[in-house]
Order: structure tokens, then sequence, then C-alpha cells
């Protein structure tokens, strides 16, 4: 069977502490990785979950922040705010969530 390789780039300290770990365990990098991309293969899907926050929460979520200054705003008869004086607000809230 012919072989291929691959090039991957990490931080130092990470790779040390996986080879570290993967020396714990007796087997090499190569192998551990060996080991991910036949499950990966045997099962169609990544053994493990990735996620992220959906694109139209985060929306949402940045919509509402705005919203609830506004209405400070205008509850609190402020015409204009600084830079500063929004961004303050803002954590504020998400303080508060």
């Amino acid at each position: 069977m012919s072989q291929s390789a691959y090039t991957i780039r990490l931080d130092s300290n990470l790779k040390n502490q996986f080879d570290s770990l993967c020396e714990d365990f007796g087997m090499s990098a190569t192998t551990a990785f060996s080991i991910f991309i036949r499950s990966v293969i045997r099962n169609r899907r990544i053994p493990f979950d990735i996620e992220a926050t959906p694109t139209l929460q985060i929306l949402s979520e940045g919509k509402a922040a705005f919203d609830e200054m506004r209405k400070t705003i205008r509850q609190n008869h402020v015409s204009q705010m600084s830079l500063d004086e929004i961004n303050a607000l803002i954590n504020e809230i998400r303080r508060n969530k």
C-alpha cells in the first residue's frame, strides 16, 4: 500500500502536549491521527461535536441589545451618546444576561 503525508502547523506547546499524551497512550502522534482518520471514514462523521453559535442567533442577540440600548436612551431622554457610552451600555446588557 502506498503512503502519503499530511503536514500541519500548530503551536509548539500544543504539539509537545499532544506528543506527550500520545506517548502516555503508548502510541505515536501519527498513530493517533490514523485512528482519527479511520474513525471519520468508518462513521462518516467527526467523532466529536463541533458547534458554533448560528449566525441568525448572533444577529438576533445583537439586534436585541441595540433595541434595548435605544429604549434606554429614550427613557433617559438622551439625544446623543459617545462611542464609549454606547460600548459601556452594551457591556452592561451583556453582563446582565
